[in-house]
């Protein structure tokens, strides 16, 4: 009979080690070492086999490249044109998807509404966190279509290989990897271990049977998808499902997509029926100045591959203690500091006893740099205290000599703005070949803040 031996793994890194260490030397995390049994080679492998029904192990055998067919890859077309949107097309047969956010941001409204509205497939939504009464409530809210979802709530996962061999399902939901317990891993549910195993015996699964998985996973406080790294190395594509609680708006980026491109943005709207899609997210995210009010700027950005207007506010006001104030909400506040001082240095204007306060709508976090020309135009619109006219967008990256730079794929900027019914544009004067002709705003290239000041509020 073969000896059982034990280990101890950080929960945090992955990093086994013979013996129990306080401090862990790869990611330096106190107290994250736990102990676990090892299980012998082959019999874990056979209880593997067992369980997934893959015993018949086929033996692989190299290829010529140019003797392997290419094959157009047929896809699971969803409801969602927001998630087709983000995974390049719709669901892939044989893939395993990875999802992740933060706690009560809407991962498993969004996984649920896409089982119950994805008409003329079986699925089977196994849920380890929620019962079948819980996801039943949740489900009527966000109006049932299909017949043809099945709810398990199970946590062990032979018990689901034995489910998903009776019912033969099209598409399989796990929520979540971090709640599956595997027999052949003496450990608790969470731990690195146990998800690396039930990782990966999900996906032989989803090879072996061409059904495509998707795994809800949870994140730590950092941000990051817990488990080991390797769990985003075995998945074929990684989302990231965040925004903020206070805000209705939620973002669906893709950070890793072996079928498509990982620059695509698909965005929600939480309602209280569910997630709705955002077709023409620039209108929700641009208020109506009714009131022809001082700071507000609309800036033309790119989020992934989709362009898309916001608005910028600023508030500029003397500062009533010693220490002036800087607040930035969705913008960098190092790059306000920065923008504030090109202001002071290049263009003269005194923002040393003055508390600047600059907020992007929407609960949007921008990090295009293209959205520096927006903030300087609200900036200096609170400042003067006078109102940029109605009708008028901008986008350009600020140096710190005052010029404006150029900036990325400015035709698709300009022809969000043109959509929208905006009157004129301001763009770098770097950004060559151009045919202002064939839009219907006025198309005005500038080289400095100096002529942006001057078109404006001379």
């Amino acid at each position: 009979m073969a000896k059982f031996r034990t280990r101890y793994v950080c929960q945090n890194c992955g990093v086994e080690s013979p013996k129990w260490m306080g401090r862990c030397p790869s990611c330096e995390a106190w107290n994250t070492y736990i102990e676990e049994v090892i299980e012998p080679e082959h019999e874990k492998t056979a209880e593997s086999r067992r369980a997934t029904g893959t015993s018949d192990h086929k033996v692989a055998q190299p290829l010529r490249i140019k003797t392997i067919e290419s094959v157009e890859e047929q896809r699971i077309v969803t409801p969602d044109h927001e998630l087709n949107r983000v995974l390049g097309g719709g669901i892939v047969p044989g893939s395993i998807t990875l999802i992740g956010g933060e706690p009560g941001i809407g991962k498993s409204t969004l996984l649920l509404q896409l089982a119950v509205h994805l008409v003329g497939c079986k699925i089977l939504y196994v849920s380890g966190e929620e019962s079948a009464q819980q996801i039943k409530m949740r489900a009527d809210r966000v109006d049932i279509q299909n017949d043809n979802c099945l709810i398990l709530t199970e946590t062990n996962l032979f018990q689901i290989f034995k489910q998903l061999k009776t019912v033969k399902p099209d598409l399989c939901i796990i929520d979540s990897i971090q709640t599956l317990v595997s027999s052949a891993i003496e450990s608790t549910a969470g731990t690195v271990s146990q998800i690396r195993e039930c990782a990966s015996e999900l996906q032989r699964y989803a090879k072996d049977s061409n059904v495509p998985v998707i795994l809800v996973g949870h994140i730590t406080k950092d941000g990051n998808i817990a488990g080991p790294k390797i769990l985003e190395h075995m998945v074929d594509t990684v989302l990231q499902f965040e925004g903020e609680h206070h805000h209705a708006y939620r973002l669906l980026r893709t950070k890793k997509n072996r079928f498509g491109s990982t620059s695509e943005l698909g965005i929600y709207e939480m309602q209280q029926n569910g997630l709705r899609q955002v077709s023409n997210p620039s209108e929700l995210l641009i208020s109506e100045n009714a009131d022809n009010l001082s700071g507000i700027g609309i800036g033309a950005t790119i989020e992934g591959m989709r362009p898309l207007l916001i608005e910028t506010q600023a508030l500029v006001s003397h500062s009533a203690y010693g220490t002036p104030q800087r607040s930035a909400t969705g913008f960098d506040s190092k790059r306000l500091n920065m923008l504030l001082a090109v202001l002071e240095k290049r263009c003269g204007f005194k923002f040393g006893d003055k508390d600047v306060f600059v907020n992007i709508t929407g609960g949007l976090k921008v990090e295009d740099p293209a959205i520096d020309l927006s903030v300087i135009c609200s900036l200096l619109s609170s400042f003067e205290d006078i109102a940029i006219p109605v009708g008028t967008c901008f986008t350009g990256e600020v140096g710190l000599s005052g010029e404006v730079r150029s900036v990325n794929r400015i035709e698709q900027r300009i022809m969000e703005a043109d959509k929208l019914g905006f009157k004129r544009i301001f763009i770098p004067a770097s950004n060559k070949g151009i045919d202002a002709d064939k839009y219907t705003l006025k198309v005005i290239q500038v080289n400095n803040l100096n002529e942006v000041y001057d078109n404006l509020f001379a």
